[in-house]
């Protein structure tokens, strides 16, 4: 049973999600949107029931925090490949969502600003505020 329930970030992870849906839907999807769409999928599964799954090897990436004003999570959508992809993500915007705010090949963050080039959507307003 899942714990959380997933929300996609606006503008961007909405639209990707959206389209990969649709596509997915109409039986549309390329060999790479499968890809994504089936690693996608199996790691906000993942999130929903436990953001501390030990495949997801979530951590706070302080460098987005501090730019964002909120506590940025990112976790594994694969790992062991040249630039893996990493989801980046956040608690809220109430209790018991998580909202997918980025998805990235994985920043050399031993590199000097490798978080500086990570671009995030933010999370829907809730309503009524």
């Amino acid at each position: 049973m899942a714990k959380f329930s997933i929300e996609w970030g606006v503008p961007e992870m909405e639209k990707l999600w959206k389209d990969l849906t649709g596509k997915a839907d109409a039986g549309t999807l390329d060999g790479d949107e499968l890809k994504l769409f089936k690693k996608l999928v199996k790691t906000a599964g993942f999130l929903a029931a436990s953001p501390a799954h030990p495949g997801l090897a979530s951590h706070e990436i302080s460098d987005l925090s501090k730019r964002y004003g909120i506590k940025v999570w990112q976790s594994y959508l694969e790992n062991r490949k040249p630039a893996a992809g990493r989801l980046f993500w956040v608690y809220g915007p109430v209790r018991g969502v998580i909202t997918v705010i980025g998805l990235e090949p994985h920043p050399d963050s031993a590199k000097s600003r490798g978080y500086e080039r990570v671009k995030l959507s933010t999370v829907r307003p809730v309503k009524g505020t």
